[in-house]
């Protein structure tokens, strides 16, 4: 039933050819409890079980690049062995959640205000308005500076290791990194522009 109620909010096939969405771990029992997050780190899977989740859903995918082995010596092996041992599920909505109607895309815009909305990239398979990306037009013209400041005042604090990319310098940092390319240098300290990892 869970399957079903995920197919029909985030279809398989937006995604994108790349991507890899859909079930990584069965869940080893019924699911009374799902947890929903990012990425699907091991801590997240320990708040998962902790939380008493039979499912976790995450948006980033575990496995998006192809893996020889699941050894516990690796981040992904751990993750993977401690789904199994649990009996925790994973299901991952990636590109899929950008693109559907009412998905991630949809609700940036709708928090930014954004008036005529239209998909950047059109799905491939999908409906007119599902694709990657959404471009509208704003209520009001604004500066650069303003239009910043709206973005760095919606989107949450991200917590963690930020990085140059100019430099490859890891800081650790409380940063709204998806706005922190669009803040003003003056902003910055003089340092680069950091980006998530």
């Amino acid at each position: 039933m869970i399957l079903l109620a995920v197919e029909e909010l985030w279809p398989e096939s937006l995604a994108e050819d790349w991507d890899e969405v859909g079930l990584v771990a069965h869940p080893s029992a019924g699911v009374n409890r799902i947890l929903f997050a990012v990425d699907p780190t091991l801590e997240v899977i320990e708040e998962a079980i902790e939380f008493g989740a039979e499912l976790l859903i995450t948006h980033h995918p575990l496995l998006l690049k192809g893996v020889t082995s699941v050894a516990a010596t690796t981040a992904k092996g751990r993750a993977v062995h401690r789904l199994i041992e649990s009996g925790t599920g994973l299901l991952t909505v990636h590109t899929n959640g950008d693109s559907a109607v009412g998905g991630v895309s949809d609700v940036l815009a709708d928090a930014l205000g954004l008036r005529n909305v239209a998909p950047l990239t059109p799905a491939a398979n999908g409906l007119p308005e599902e694709g990657i990306g959404r471009v509208g037009d704003l209520e009001e013209v604004l500066t650069l500076g303003d239009f910043a400041a709206r973005v760095f005042g919606i989107l949450p604090s991200v917590a963690g290791e930020c990085v140059s990319p100019g430099t490859g310098t890891a800081w650790s940092a409380a940063w709204r990194c998806a706005a922190a390319p669009a803040i003003p240098s003056s902003a910055r300290s003089g340092r680069a522009t950091p980006t998530c990892t």
